[in-house]
């Protein structure tokens, strides 16, 4: 279990809950909460993504990206929050399998880049090591699907 401990808690004016968090085993981030002083991470969270590009960079671009991308994942994982990725694309893609169809718009002026095989075979590999979930919608659903997500539909 993580908590969220308000960034308005001063620091070094609650070192014994402070102390006795850790000796618990309890992780605390600091972040701003709307509300309260602690807060427990959620346990469902929905990271959109505008196009199916901007999810190749994050998973197969530079190595700095994948690694930030990587350990967000690993992080929501190890929080026990069930991190799903949603996204939105005018393509018609609504399904993980489909991704190995995609072209990137970028092959004509880098033709070295991602292409869709490689990127779908990426994001079943993250799938599988790391717990989040891939989905795919058009930019008009997205706030639907993102509010069915967060009450606990998949």
């Amino acid at each position: 279990m993580y908590i969220i401990e308000d960034t308005n808690q001063k620091i070094g004016q609650h070192i014994i809950k402070n102390e006795g968090f850790a000796k618990l085993g309890v992780p605390v981030i600091r972040n701003k909460l709307p509300f309260g002083d602690y807060a427990p991470l959620p346990k469902v969270a929905v990271d959109t993504k505008k196009n199916i590009q901007e999810i190749a960079g994050n998973i197969c671009g530079i190595k700095k990206e994948h690694i930030r991308f990587k350990n967000e994942c690993i992080k929501a994982r190890d929080a026990g929050c069930k991190l799903y990725f949603l996204i939105e694309n005018e393509e018609g893609f609504t399904s993980i399998d489909e991704v190995h169809t995609w072209v990137n718009p970028r092959s004509i002026s880098s033709p070295g880049c991602v292409q869709g095989p490689r990127l779908e075979k990426a994001m079943k590999t993250m799938q599988e090591r790391y717990g989040c979930t891939f989905l795919f919608c058009r930019p008009e659903e997205a706030a639907g699907i993102i509010l069915k997500l967060l009450s606990g539909g998949d």
